[in-house]
């Protein structure tokens, strides 16, 4: 089972963003860090900002911050939302002409282990995998904002 590289730079924005709390975060800067194209990432932005996980600010001083918080951010529901589909095989597809197609069980064993690995993620939050938020902010040359009492 593989994601698409837009479902792993969605993780990735996510957890980036996530970690500069408040702060505004551009696309140059995700980019930057991850060392991936600013066209593919912007395109996963607007995604992120449409389907309401990231606030996108416009103008000279704008960019990204999470929306709603990293403890309401499903992985499971993030991935599917990302994932163009998830045919893993062809017979998953409408137009499937694969000889085997009505006497094969194929199909519904990987939809099983479609919808068990859905499900594993369905248990995790984005806060759940940012409970090591230090060492990911340095290995992301990240500052962390203080949180202000």
């Amino acid at each position: 089972m593989q994601l698409t590289r837009f479902s792993d730079y969605a993780l990735r924005t996510l957890i980036y963003v996530a970690l500069r709390r408040d702060q505004l975060s551009t696309i140059a800067d995700v980019a930057d860090t991850y060392d991936i194209s600013r066209n593919h990432l912007m395109k996963v932005a607007n995604r992120l900002v449409s389907r309401g996980y990231l606030d996108g600010v416009r103008g000279k001083n704008g960019g990204l911050r999470l929306k709603v918080p990293a403890d309401q951010i499903v992985l499971g529901r993030l991935v599917r939302e990302m994932e163009p589909d998830m045919n893993l095989v062809e017979c998953f597809q409408e137009n499937c002409e694969c000889r085997l197609q009505h006497a094969c069980s194929l199909a519904g064993v990987l939809n099983e282990a479609l919808q068990a690995f859905l499900a594993v993620l369905d248990r995790y939050t984005l806060a759940d995998i940012l409970h090591n938020e230090q060492q990911l902010a340095r290995l992301l040359a990240i500052r962390i904002p203080t949180v202000a009492a």
